[in-house]
């Protein structure tokens, strides 16, 4: 449903625009002439983040690109990003729409969907070299989101609510709008002359979201999610602090090797402090290249084992710990490992969410990409360089490796090229590690 309104140059209250401005001097530095990314699905929060980030970027010489995404869930979903992009086109924006395509999960579907809508957002980002993505996630958000992190029962991390970077591979995640209550963001709009569209999903009672959001409007107005906020708030200054002396110690007690596997002083987990969990699901997240670590009780029920001395593996969360010469091994389970891809020159691709794997255009064709596996041992004994002595039997059995119809290519990670030079190889194949969790970021940040 669309309100009928009529564009109109931006005119409006100031204090919404000195607000947000405030906030971008706060998620500062930002490029000269700076180019931004804003996620706008049509939403009367993301339509305001769309104005706001626009005269912002004018302002400084810069440029805005307005990304929807098209989940192919719903009917009116085509209708409404070229809406949107009308919408754009009248205000002289950029406008791109990304969908999702393929086939759809039976089950988890917002899951999936959130996943991929990220995973779109990123890769228009990384392959236009636009280093900051903008989120209209507001105070009311941020209040929804900390009741429901509190009804299941998460911890301090959880209670401080979103931050307002996030770092990913390829950008920074931006959530401005934190402070900012959503009846300020329509107000705005109304100034302005913009119309918006009302998804009716947000108010269907069988979302969760949906019935908190329900709740807390039926308090005092402003009431609650003011007051969850401002707690989301103080918990995420501890939360900051607590993140840069865990990072600090981290650095003391781990090695992270780019063939993707960590290797941990075993005395890290003596003491079974708060440490443990932090390194337990940092370390995960890192080495599994999954986006959200494993449920607090199983995190805790492993760190019990390792400060009891790791006597035989374990697997947690798409990982081994293994004991290996005083240290516990930290790999990727071979079973968890994503299943082979074709692979065509050009491509550009994060294989098993942990390895960012590219073709130069002018490579072969007819390559598969996928893990090692049962091959690791030929290869080994052929091909016995120091590279791949110092990657471990389990680690080498997960690394990403090119095959064509006669067998394995390439193990890029390794420096392994069957059939040309290392440097000709090389240049055409690039493997990094780049998993999408950072070991630490840039730290819990608060506007």
């Amino acid at each position: 449903m669309i309100a009928a309104l009529a564009v109109s140059p931006v005119r409006h209250d100031e204090r919404v625009a000195s607000g947000f401005a405030a906030s971008m001097a706060r998620l500062a530095p930002f490029e000269m002439q700076p180019h931004l990314a804003v996620a706008v699905s049509g939403g009367g929060d993301s339509m305001a983040l769309m104005l706001l980030a626009d005269e912002w970027a004018r302002a400084r010489g810069g440029r805005i690109t307005a990304l929807t995404v098209d989940h192919g869930l719903r009917a009116d979903a085509a209708a409404e990003a070229a809406q949107v992009a009308a919408w754009c086109a009248m205000r002289g924006i950029d406008h791109v729409v990304l969908r999702w395509t393929g086939a759809k999960p039976d089950s988890g579907l917002q899951a999936a969907a959130r996943n991929a809508r990220y995973a779109l957002l990123e890769s228009w980002c990384r392959d236009h070299a636009v280093l900051h993505l903008l989120l209209a996630h507001q105070r009311e958000d941020q209040a929804e989101t900390v009741k429901m992190r509190a009804a299941r029962g998460s911890g301090l991390d959880g209670l401080a609510g979103m931050a307002s970077v996030s770092e990913r591979g390829a950008m920074r995640l931006l959530r401005p709008l934190l402070a900012t209550p959503r009846a300020a963001l329509r107000d705005f709009l109304l100034a302005c002359g913009q119309p918006w569209i009302e998804d009716p999903s947000n108010r269907n009672p069988i979302y969760t979201r949906v019935r908190v959001r329900a709740a807390l409007g039926a308090a005092a107005p402003g009431s609650s999610d003011a007051n969850l906020a401002a707690t989301a708030t103080r918990l995420g200054h501890a939360r900051a602090f607590e993140e840069t002396e865990d990072a600090r110690r981290l650095a003391c007690a781990l090695s992270l090797h780019p063939a993707g596997f960590a290797a941990l002083d075993a005395r890290a987990f003596a003491a079974r402090d708060r440490l443990g969990l932090r390194a337990l699901s940092a370390i995960i997240g890192v080495v599994s290249g999954d986006s959200y670590p494993p449920r607090r009780e199983r995190l805790e029920r492993l760190l019990r084992v390792l400060a009891a001395g790791l006597a035989q593996g374990r697997s947690l969360g798409g990982c081994l710990f293994l004991p290996r010469r005083g240290q516990i091994l930290v790999c990727r389970e071979p079973a968890a490992v994503a299943a082979p891809l074709p692979l065509a020159p050009g491509s550009d691709v994060l294989w098993d969410g942990r390895f960012r794997v590219s073709l130069d255009p002018g490579a072969a064709a007819g390559l598969w990409l996928g893990p090692l596996g049962a091959d690791g041992p030929a290869i080994a004994r052929q091909w016995p360089n120091s590279a791949a002595a110092a990657v471990p039997a389990t680690v080498r059995a997960t690394l990403p490796v090119l095959r064509d119809a006669k067998g394995v290519v390439a193990i890029p990670a390794l420096g392994y090229f069957k059939c040309c030079s290392r440097e000709a190889m090389t240049a055409a194949c690039r493997a990094q590690f780049r998993p999408l969790r950072p070991l630490t970021g840039a730290g819990f940040a608060i506007v």
